[in-house]
């Protein structure tokens, strides 16, 4: 049987598309307070050295206003924590925000440094997924880590 188990939340309202500042405003202290929570509750029982949790979302924004808020865009910003995280850093590389940066396709659109598939093997490979099997679990992976490679595919996961 399994060793780890999986659990869900989803949190809605984030597609903003206008009031992006006001909306963040209202929101981003619910997920603070959330996590912390949820931190302090696995601290209390035990078990913070045994769960990992991160976000993840299926869209990012554009880094250019649309007069009120963004657009949808590609690539975003995620979360990882829990006792196995090498926590402190940002992994990836983050972009110079620049209209003439390379990585700025066009209206605030950047392409991403790090795939969500580097993300996903990350966590995988702390979930119990082998390293051979990776590419039958993220069938992209290949295009951005090995599985011959020696370390793992970000780092931020002892």
């Amino acid at each position: 049987g399994a060793s780890r188990q999986t659990f869900f939340i989803n949190i809605w309202g984030w597609d903003h598309h206008d009031e992006v500042l006001d909306n963040h405003v209202r929101m981003l202290p619910e997920i603070s307070l959330g996590l912390a929570e949820f931190k302090s509750a696995l601290i209390e029982l035990g078990m913070f050295d045994q769960v990992s949790t991160f976000t993840i979302s299926d869209f990012g924004r554009t880094l250019t206003t649309n007069g009120k808020g963004s657009d949808h865009g590609w690539g975003g910003h995620q979360m990882v924590m829990g006792g196995a995280v090498r926590g402190g850093q940002i992994y990836g590389n983050y972009p110079t925000l620049s209209s003439s940066s390379p990585l700025d396709v066009g209206r605030g659109v950047y392409v991403p440094t790090t795939a969500v598939d580097q993300y996903f093997a990350e966590l995988a490979l702390w979930f119990g997924v082998s390293q051979s099997d990776l590419p039958l679990v993220l069938p992209n992976v290949r295009r951005f880590y090995s599985a011959s490679d020696a370390s793992p595919p970000l780092g931020f996961l002892a």
